[in-house]
């Protein structure tokens, strides 16, 4: 049992919101996995394509901003998608510093290949579609308010 008084109980991995956000992140990612390996891509790559199938072109950074990720990360992931025909980078005319990210053909009709994966997830979540969106909103807000503790320089504010 968890108290708030700083107890012993409180340092149980079994009482670790982190454990806990951990674990269940690794499980739903494990059911992604096959759902997707079926069709050539990995869990990020899937996440960019869902960027791109809501609005494309986007920035490469817009794509990162998106998910959460730095250049560094999203680069490799876009080179991927790009040699296996599902995007195509290309540098604005206006900047060449900015690159734009474009769905190919390819990278349009998978998105009617993947209409499963959100119900097959659903199903692996146990939760009816009310749970799911409440589920949602919880964990938004739960990255919102640490975003927020960390504040813009990353630095906790004690709380």
């Amino acid at each position: 049992m968890s108290t708030d008084d700083g107890t012993e109980d409180d340092l149980l991995l079994e009482e670790q919101a982190c454990f806990a956000l951990y674990s269940a992140s690794r499980a739903v990612t494990d059911v992604y996995r096959p759902l997707l390996a079926e069709l050539g891509l990995t869990y990020p790559q899937y996440l960019v394509l869902l960027t791109l199938w809501e609005s494309e072109p986007r920035t490469v950074r817009d794509v990162g901003a998106a998910l959460s990720l730095d250049y560094g990360t999203i680069s490799p992931l876009l080179k991927r998608l790009e040699s296996a025909g599902f995007v195509e980078r290309r540098r604005a005319t206006r900047d060449e510093r900015t690159v734009t990210v474009h769905l190919t053909d390819a990278g349009r009709a998978l998105r009617a290949r993947v209409t499963h994966v959100p119900r097959a997830i659903g199903c692996a979540l146990g939760l009816d579609g009310r749970a799911r969106r409440e589920l949602v909103v919880l964990l938004r807000t739960l990255t919102a308010s640490t975003i927020a503790y960390r504040g813009v320089d990353g630095e906790t504010s004690a709380g």
